[in-house]
């Protein structure tokens, strides 16, 4: 976190604080992208997106812009309560049990929360006079907290060259999964591939990056079972996939986890 100190020219000696986005990107929508599956992939709620964007509806069209602000996970430590983590990252209780489905302020050592990332700025002018604005940035120590759980180690192959092995039943690629549902307002339910989601809630599709897995093979994803690489997305790259799964309770439920796919075929 980098903390700004800013003097003013002016004859009051004021102190005040305030919190801005440290993580908004743009990102622009691709055909079959829906509202719901962006947000489950950029770790935040529809209507977060709706806000940023002032959105009336969950309908979106290809080449549409629209700023997201990223989440990062939170491992809660010993003695952590949802008012400390808020505390710490500029945001309000309310904000992070809307963000995690929490239906009260109970929370467990070595619990994973998602919480949007912010930059906290003090801002202290002096008491100064016909002086120009000074900007002085220092450095502090990053969080020890980290985004994984130990001994939990993230893939480090880029998208063009998947972390994979070959073994007796086919390769196999690690990669980072999330999971989305076909019913939404604005969806049509039909991958890129045809399959219709709606006639067939409880099909085993994954959307996936055809660099990494081929689109249309058959593969297994651990604790999913056999599937077909039947879809794409926009925020899907490199070693990502996303799970299709009947119900939002569901999606939900599997929430971020990295699996290993094995390619069957």
């Amino acid at each position: 976190m980098k903390k700004i100190v800013v003097s003013l020219a002016t004859g009051l000696i004021i102190a005040g604080t305030a919190a801005t986005s440290a993580s908004a990107e743009d990102y622009q929508v691709e055909s079959g992208d829906t509202l719901w599956g962006i947000a489950n992939n950029y770790e935040t709620s529809v209507e977060t997106l709706q806000d940023l964007n002032q959105l009336d509806t969950d309908i979106i069209y290809p080449g549409q812009n629209l700023e997201i602000d990223k989440a990062e996970t939170y491992t809660v430590k010993k003695g952590d309560t949802l008012f400390s983590i808020a505390a710490e990252y500029g945001v309000s209780v309310s904000e992070i049990k809307e963000w995690n489905k929490l239906s009260s302020n109970i929370i467990l050592p070595a619990q994973e929360l998602y919480v949007e990332e912010t930059q906290q700025i003090d801002i202290i002018p002096d008491q100064v006079e016909n002086k120009p604005v000074e900007t002085d940035t220092v450095e502090e120590a990053e969080p020890t907290a980290t985004a994984q759980p130990e001994n939990t180690t993230e893939p480090t192959v880029s998208e063009s060259t998947p972390s994979s092995k070959d073994e007796a039943n086919g390769q196999v690629v690690t990669v980072e999964s999330t999971a989305y549902t076909a019913d939404c307002t604005g969806c049509s339910g039909i991958t890129s591939t045809g399959i219709d989601l709606n006639a067939n809630p409880n099909a085993k599709v994954i959307a996936v990056d055809p660099k990494v897995i081929p689109l249309g093979s058959r593969v297994y994803v651990e604790g999913y079972g056999e599937a077909i690489a039947g879809d794409i997305g926009g925020a899907i790259k490199g070693n990502r996939i996303d799970l299709h799964v009947p119900t939002k309770s569901e999606a939900y439920d599997w929430g971020r986890r990295t699996v290993d796919v094995t390619i069957l075929d």
